[in-house]
């Protein structure tokens, strides 16, 4: 039925795709694996929703990147539609699309965690090279198992960082030069223990830090 009101199965896809990951870049090739479309299919597609404005563009360390454009002015009409979509019901495909519910889903299998967002290659911003910055009492086997099965569903290497609430606090006490850094980068807060419901991306301002009183201690691929 949505295909049928959108006009187009691979439109839908990648509505469905940037509506549920607001403030996540995505460039051509890793946009055509998550919907499981042909190139020249998705490249048309995103012309057309650049034409209209739904979608906008940049360019980074030589490739284009698009996300969705929260000053788009039915922004929030069509967000509402594309996260109503019953998980039950979406096919293998359209759930790709929602990956910031798959990110959390492996994310809380590794213990309990109070704050966690996704920064880096995630938000597309050079100012930190750490893409999982995760606060809470965690399993850091299970965690490690969980970015490396991240690592060959996206294909590339994930930097993390995880630590537990006190060393957060005792970090931010110190006005650690890492943990600062790594807050002021732009991020997507994907958990946030402090709120009782589920976090909105409104919520959210990008670069600023939300989230329990302080900031997370850091873990995974050498960085501290």
């Amino acid at each position: 039925m949505v295909e049928q009101l959108f006009g187009s199965k691979t439109r839908v896809k990648l509505l469905s795709l940037f509506f549920n990951n607001p403030g996540r870049p995505f460039y051509v090739r890793e946009i055509t694996r998550k919907i499981d479309e042909q190139i020249n299919s998705v490249r048309r597609e995103l012309a057309n929703l650049l034409s209209i404005g739904i979608i906008s563009s940049e360019g980074s360390n030589n490739r284009l990147y698009y996300e969705v454009n929260a000053k788009y002015e039915y922004y929030e009409q069509l967000r509402s539609i594309f996260t109503a979509i019953p998980m039950k019901s979406a096919d293998p495909v359209m759930k790709e699309t929602r990956e910031e519910d798959h990110i959390v889903k492996k994310l809380r299998s590794t213990g309990a965690i109070q704050f966690a967002f996704l920064t880096g290659s995630f938000s597309n911003d050079p100012r930190t090279n750490i893409d999982i910055f995760v606060v809470g009492d965690v399993n850091k086997a299970r965690l490690a198992k969980v970015v490396a099965e991240m690592e060959k569903e996206m294909g590339r290497e994930l930097n993390y960082s995880a630590l537990t609430p006190d060393e957060y606090q005792y970090r931010l006490s110190l006005n650690d030069r890492f943990v600062t850094s790594v807050l002021e980068a732009k991020k997507i807060v994907v958990i946030d223990g402090a709120k009782t419901q589920p976090l909105a991306h409104s919520d959210v301002t990008f670069g600023e830090f939300v989230g329990i009183s302080s900031s997370p201690a850091v873990r995974g691929r050498g960085q501290h």
